[in-house]
């Protein structure tokens, strides 16, 4: 019989890679070289993209957070599938600095909504995997189907994005920036299950 492990352990090595990643991000802002309300309006969009990755990670923080809770042991094949995500997630700054270095031009946001996709796949992989060790323990529930079908729905979206970011890089944000929000606004209002547990994403 495979080992198993407590959840707690996974989730506070992920909280450590997390906390590293957006420290990253935040340490790539760059004061601007104008002075005054030219140099602010000069970073803008540096500050637009760096608000979209962090709340691109803060969303899959507050998921991952909730999505370990529903299990009561972790397994070797959780583990590994967590490291994958972990490893998709890394790359965000460096998809975030290319977008800013590379003033969003078509292929640089090409290649982050493609960084976005990676990362959704590799979270949808640790949601699988996390649902069999649910059906395992007796604890999947209908609502996890339905969050399941909305990361699919999510991930379809940042998959189109690529190519319509090479004819319109800005639009192609734009709608990153829209999933992100759906994302969000029902996160705000936490949904209860049956089993007092919490269940957005």
């Amino acid at each position: 019989m495979a080992h198993t492990f407590s959840p707690s352990r996974l989730e506070a090595f992920s909280d450590g890679v997390i906390a590293v990643i957006i420290t990253i991000m935040v340490l790539e802002l760059r004061i601007p070289h104008s002075d005054g309300l030219a140099g602010f309006r000069e970073i803008l969009p540096t500050l637009g993209v760096y608000a979209l990755s962090f709340s691109f990670v803060g969303i899959y923080w507050v998921n991952h957070h909730l999505l370990v809770h529903g299990i009561r042991e972790a397994s070797p094949r959780v583990l590994w599938a967590n490291l994958v995500w972990l490893f998709c997630l890394s790359l965000v700054p460096f998809f975030t600095l290319y977008v800013h270095d590379k003033k969003q031009d078509s292929f640089s946001v090409a290649m982050y909504a493609a960084s976005l996709t990676i990362t959704g796949c590799g979270f949808m992989l640790l949601r699988l995997t996390i649902n069999e060790r649910r059906h395992v323990e007796g604890s999947f529930q209908h609502a996890d189907l339905a969050v399941q079908l909305k990361h699919w729905g999510s991930l379809a979206t940042y998959v189109l994005c690529v190519p319509l970011a090479y004819y319109y890089p800005q639009i192609s944000l734009v709608i990153i920036g829209i999933v992100t929000l759906v994302w969000v606004i029902p996160t705000l209002g936490v949904e209860r299950c049956d089993d007092g547990s919490t269940n957005p994403r």
